[in-house]
C-alpha cells in the first residue's frame, strides 16, 4: 500500500522528471520537435540551442536532466512551508517567499553556480520581487499587472500535497496564495492544478476523478478550455487516433481560450502591435494545463508515456512535463518513476529526494494533524 511519502516523493521527483524532459525542446512547435528529434524520451536529450551560440543564452544550458524554474520554485514553496509550518497566503508570497527566489542562494543547474533564484526566472515571475519588495504593494494584490502566464501553477503542488484529500481547501489556500503572484486565468490554473494534487492523494482515485475535480473547481474560460480539451482526448481515444490528429485536436480545441498557436516568443515586430495575449480576461485560459489533463486522460493515466505526449506536443513543454508528472506522481508514488532518471535527475541537479521528501513530508503531516485537531473541535461544538 502507498504512503503518504511515497506519494510526496513521487509528485517531488515527477516535477523535476517532467521539467527536465520538457526544457530542451521548450517553445519549439509540435512539428518542429518531431523534424528535430523523432520523439523526445529520454532525460539526456541535447537542447535545440546547443549549437547556436552561448552568448545569446547568457551560458544557460539545458539536457542530461537539467531542470529549470518549475522546480526551483516548488522547491522554493516547500522550504516556504517547512519554515512557517502552517497553510499559507499572499503575506507569505510577500514575506518569506521572496527571501526564497531573491536573497537566498540555492544551486541554479541551468547554469552551474550556486545564485539567487530570481537571477533564473522569467519576467512574471521576478514581478514577484518587483511587486512585494521594491514596490511595497498590499500583498494581495501583488499579482495585478503581471503577464497573465502558468507561473504561479507550475510550482504550486506543494499546496495540493499539504491539504492531500482535500480539493476544496487546495484550491482555496492556491489561490489565497498565489494572488500575491498572479490574476486572472493564471490565478485559476494555479488554483485548479493544486486541487487535483490534493484529489490525487485519495486511495482508489481515478483519472476521470481528477478530470471531473478539475471542472468542477475551474471557473470561466479555464473550466471551458479544460472541457474542451478532456472532450477532444476522449474522441481521440476513441479513435486511436494517431499524436499528429491529438495535437491538432487539443490545439483546436484550446484555439479560442488561447489564439497564440505557436508563436510563443518575444521579438522586436511584435513591439508596440495590440494584443489580447497574457492579458487578464475571464474568456482565456492557460494552455499547459488542459493539455496536461488531456494527455493523462487520453493514455488512461500510464505515467511516462503521458509526460512524453505533453512534452512532445510542443509550446511550453516543461510546464505540460510537470503538470502532468505532479498528478500522476501523487496518484502512483515514486515507485513508478525509472531508478536511473532519478539517480540522474538528482546528480545533475545536486538535489537528495530523500531528504526533501523526509522533511516535507514531515511538515505536510504536521499541518493535516493540525487541520484534523480543528475539525474535531468544530464536531464538539456541533455535538
Amino acid at each position: 500500500m502507498l504512503t503518504f511519502k511515497d506519494r510526496v516523493k513521487g509528485a517531488l521527483i515527477s516535477t523535476a522528471l517532467g521539467d527536465a524532459l520538457g526544457a530542451p525542446v521548450e517553445k519549439l512547435s509540435y512539428t518542429e520537435i518531431k523534424e528535430r528529434y523523432g520523439k523526445v524520451e529520454s532525460l539526456q536529450t541535447k537542447w535545440y540551442k546547443e549549437n547556436m551560440g552561448y552568448d545569446a543564452h547568457k551560458g544557460k544550458k539545458r539536457g542530461n536532466g537539467i531542470v529549470t524554474d518549475d522546480t526551483l520554485m516548488t522547491l522554493a514553496l516547500c522550504n516556504v512551508y517547512n519554515i512557517e509550518k502552517r497553510h499559507l497566503d499572499a503575506y507569505d508570497m510577500a514575506n518569506e517567499f521572496v527571501k526564497e527566489i531573491a536573497f537566498r542562494d540555492t544551486y541554479i543547474p541551468e547554469f552551474d553556480r550556486e545564485d539567487k533564484i530570481i537571477e533564473r526566472l522569467f519576467y512574471p515571475e521576478k514581478y514577484i520581487f518587483l511587486r512585494h519588495t521594491l514596490a511595497n504593494c498590499e500583498p494581495r494584490e501583488g499579482g495585478y499587472g503581471n503577464m497573465i502566464n502558468c507561473g504561479a501553477a507550475m510550482y504550486i503542488a506543494p499546496i495540493g500535497i499539504v491539504n492531500a484529500g482535500n480539493p476544496k481547501a487546495a484550491y482555496d489556500e492556491a489561490i489565497l496564495f498565489a494572488m500575491g503572484h498572479q490574476t486572472s486565468y493564471g490565478l485559476e490554473a494555479a488554483g485548479v492544478l493544486a486541487a487535483c494534487v490534493a484529489k490525487a492523494f485519495e486511495p482508489e482515485v481515478t483519472i476521470e476523478d481528477i478530470i471531473q475535480t478539475a471542472i468542477a473547481f475551474a471557473k470561466d474560460g479555464t473550466k471551458g478550455a479544460i472541457i474542451a480539451v478532456t472532450e477532444a482526448a476522449k474522441k481521440m481515444k476513441e479513435k486511436s487516433a494517431s499524436m499528429d490528429e491529438t495535437v491538432e485536436a487539443f490545439q483546436q480545441a484550446i484555439l479560442q481560450y488561447s489564439p497564440m498557436g505557436d508563436d510563443v516568443s518575444r521579438h522586436i515586430d511584435k513591439v508596440g502591435l495590440p494584443s489580447d495575449h497574457y492579458t487578464p480576461s475571464r474568456l482565456g485560459s492557460i494552455e499547459e494545463l488542459p493539455f496536461a489533463l488531456g494527455f493523462i486522460l487520453i493514455n488512461d493515466g500510464e505515467f511516462y508515456q503521458s509526460i512524453y505526449d505533453g512534452i512532445n506536443s510542443g509550446r511550453d513543454t516543461d510546464s505540460i512535463g510537470v503538470m502532468a508528472g505532479v498528478i500522476l506522481g501523487a496518484m502512483y508514488g515514486h515507485s513508478v518513476i525509472k531508478d536511473e532518471d532519478i539517480a540522474l535527475l538528482e546528480k545533475t541537479n545536486r538535489l537528495d529526494f530523500n531528504h526533501i521528501t523526509e522533511q516535507f513530508s514531515e511538515t505536510a503531516i504536521h499541518i493535516i494533524k493540525e487541520d484534523l485537531n480543528r475539525m474535531n473541535i468544530m464536531n464538539q461544538i456541533i455535538g
